[in-house]
């Protein structure tokens, strides 16, 4: 219940109401301080508004300092969502309302108040994602220790099913309750009135999971508490493997990148490797029709046959 209530403060007080209002009266105090130290009266600002340009006019905003705090404002967030929503189911709710008005409120944040911040590639949000799988894994084992050690779950299902003598709840709270011989008070301790109540009282109750004091180890710690205590570390064992098989099967089974967009990325890879083949096949034919053309008109001084002589021609006379 304690935790009920320091979540309850934290969600609707810090979360809802203390972080909105700084995000609107910190940037409108600064700007209240910036014109404040300006020289200008109102009608001269206006005036310089009217004649500078876009960036000029960004230029008098104030400067932005990066993500990071809005980034550990969700993370506290989560955390605290996840961590304890056992003890208070309608954390998710708070958080809910939170961001829808946060959503707004940093928009115009970052539209009206600061500077325009320089554009930067990235290919996810980095480090915070593994602390979010971190606080998530994390959460699961809390809240497993959260319902079996804050709650009557566990003692219910082994009273139920181990000590009940019908299989009911009939006789729960009897047994959930040790006694105490008032006689066994130490020196100082006893009560102040003992005949407050009209009559004597020689036995007292009180929820524990004890030995009474006629057994042979008055007041130790029972059978019923390690059988209790080995059910609730039994749970939290089962809890956590079968929240973590039904993530990763949650994980499995819807993908990271949509089947339309995947479908998209084989396409333009396709496409890719077509072009490139192509450019190849190109510069290769237009390397050999070089080649070609090249011995074509330069054929090599080897290849050409020596001149023949000629022959005389023979004369009649001298066949004479």
């Amino acid at each position: 219940m304690e935790l009920c209530i320091q979540l309850c403060i934290t969600m609707l007080g810090k979360q809802l109401i203390q972080n909105n209002l700084f995000e609107i009266g910190i940037p409108k105090l600064k700007k209240l301080l910036r014109k404040r130290k300006s020289d200008l009266d109102s009608k001269q600002e206006e005036e310089l508004n009217k004649t500078m340009q876009r960036h000029e006019k960004d230029h008098f905003l104030g400067p932005f300092v990066g993500l990071s705090p809005e980034y550990m404002e969700m993370i506290i967030q989560f955390g605290m969502v996840t961590l304890f929503v056992a003890s208070f189911p309608l954390a998710p709710l708070f958080a809910l309302l939170n961001n829808i008005i946060e959503i707004r409120l940093d928009a115009k944040k970052f539209v009206m108040e600061l500077r325009r911040p320089i554009a930067a590639k990235a290919k996810d949000i980095g480090i915070w994602y593994n602390l979010l799988r971190g606080l998530s894994k994390v959460a699961v084992i809390v809240n497993a220790f959260v319902i079996s050690f804050t709650s009557d779950f566990i003692p219910r299902l082994v009273y139920q099913y181990t000590y009940s003598p019908d299989g009911t709840m009939h006789g729960f709270i009897n047994h959930t309750l040790s006694y105490f011989n008032v006689s066994d008070f130490q020196p100082g301790t006893d009560p102040l009135q003992p005949m407050h109540l009209g009559y004597p009282v020689d036995m007292c109750r009180y929820k524990d999971y004890r030995e009474p004091p006629w057994s042979n180890t008055p007041y130790e710690l029972s059978k019923e508490f390690w059988a209790i205590l080995a059910a609730r570390l039994a749970f939290v064992i089962v809890f956590q493997n079968v929240v973590m098989l039904m993530s990763d099967f949650v994980d499995w089974l819807i993908p990271d990148i949509p089947k339309d967009i995947s479908l998209q990325i084989h396409k333009e890879k396709i496409l890719m490797v077509e072009l490139f083949m192509k450019e190849e096949q190109g510069k290769r034919l237009a390397a050999r029709d070089k080649d070609s053309q090249d011995n074509y008109t330069s054929p090599s001084s080897a290849n050409e046959s020596p001149p023949q002589p000629r022959s005389r021609p023979i004369s009649h006379a001298n066949c004479c």
